[in-house]
């Protein structure tokens, strides 16, 4: 159902009234060019969101990168949330989560042709891509969560929110969600409701698609996730997957924003799911590796796998403190997006024109 994970702490609202104003005249500054943005000769797409917390940005990232790569030249430029490195760097094969964080070397090891790289100040960040020789032939520039840095004019904005906290339904920080006020999807080129789940009703895009209120030229689309098969996370074998059954007992373990949809899917593949989650980005300790531990141990079953996100693998990866049989039976469930109700190629059609 639509916005069901939406808890509005109405005890918070003077403090988000007062949030408000703030984030309100800081865009009025922006619209009137008291403050100022920059644009750039190449096409910059950026993809966020108004809501603190996972949407899906990410995956989403991958999916243009898939459509662009073949014949573009890519970069991806991110904050790197939670690097220990500072400033601009540029990844390369030697790259560790620590120098460039999750979500960038996730993208670095699946695209290893993309150009990925971490600014936290994302003008200086391009200006640094565009007069590297290593870089300076880049045709496109992906700036990952970056709806709210406005001092780069972006010519594509992509704005995502999750199917289940719409944002219309949602609240300005920190009695909701909102790091903007809902006026502000206005300044997006496409729309994409995210996590839908795979049997969606006719009724509910409908639903949806009037609640958020779009302008004549803003684009809409709805998208779902597609699971590939589970692989090792350690000791990885090529050509060595397994796929879930009924009688797969799974614990599910995840550090991401938001692991409902996930969970709502693989219960359509076997109920015996044993989920423990952590927050996003999480850094996991002494404790939690015992708790892992203790929670697999638990377990019934003959096929029993630990299952996380490649989000998540990232970090368990440094992780070196794991028992031989807990290591041997952690999988990842490769994730990607797929634009719904056959509008796929149309989606794909307003990247390729605008990259064009």
């Amino acid at each position: 159902m639509e916005g069901d994970l939406i808890h509005i702490n109405h005890w918070l609202q003077p403090f988000s009234w007062l949030y408000g104003i703030g984030v309100r005249l800081r865009n009025i500054c922006f619209d009137a060019g008291i403050l100022s943005q920059v644009s750039f000769d190449r096409p910059v797409i950026c993809i966020g969101n108004l809501t603190v917390g996972g949407t899906g940005k990410t995956p989403h990232t991958e999916m243009l990168l898939r459509y662009l790569l073949p014949n573009h030249r890519v970069a991806v430029l991110s904050r790197g949330y939670k690097r220990h490195s500072h400033g601009f760097v540029l990844a390369n094969a030697q790259s560790t989560m620590f120098d460039i964080g999750d979500e960038p070397w996730q993208m670095k090891q699946k695209f290893p042709n993309a150009v990925i790289a971490v600014d936290g100040n994302r003008t200086r960040g391009i200006r640094r891509l565009l007069d590297d020789p290593q870089t300076k032939d880049i045709d496109v520039i992906l700036l990952d969560d970056a709806y709210q840095h406005r001092y780069v004019k972006a010519g594509l904005n992509i704005l995502l929110t999750d199917y289940h906290r719409i944002i219309t339904d949602d609240t300005l920080l920190p009695a909701g969600r909102l790091r903007e006020p809902v006026s502000a999807k206005g300044r997006a080129n496409i729309i994409i409701v995210t996590k839908c789940p795979q049997d969606i009703r006719p009724m509910d895009f409908r639903v949806v698609q009037a609640s958020l209120k779009l302008k004549p030229y803003q684009h809409l689309f709805f998208s779902t996730f597609r699971y590939g098969k589970l692989y090792r996370l350690f000791d990885r074998v090529s050509g060595q997957n397994e796929e879930l059954t009924p009688d797969t007992h799974i614990l599910l373990l995840t550090g991401i924003a938001s692991p409902r949809q996930m969970m709502d899917d693989l219960y359509q593949l076997t109920h015996h799911i044993t989920p423990i989650s952590f927050p996003d980005h999480h850094a996991f300790s002494e404790r939690d590796i015992q708790k892992i531990e203790d929670a697999f141990t638990a377990m019934q079953g003959n096929k029993r796998f630990i299952v996380t996100t490649e989000k998540d693998a990232a970090r368990l990866l440094m992780v070196k403190r794991f028992s031989p049989i807990v290591r041997r039976h952690i999988y990842i469930l490769p994730i990607e997006v797929e634009i719904m109700r056959g509008q796929q190629q149309e989606f794909q059609q307003i990247i390729t024109d605008y990259v064009s």
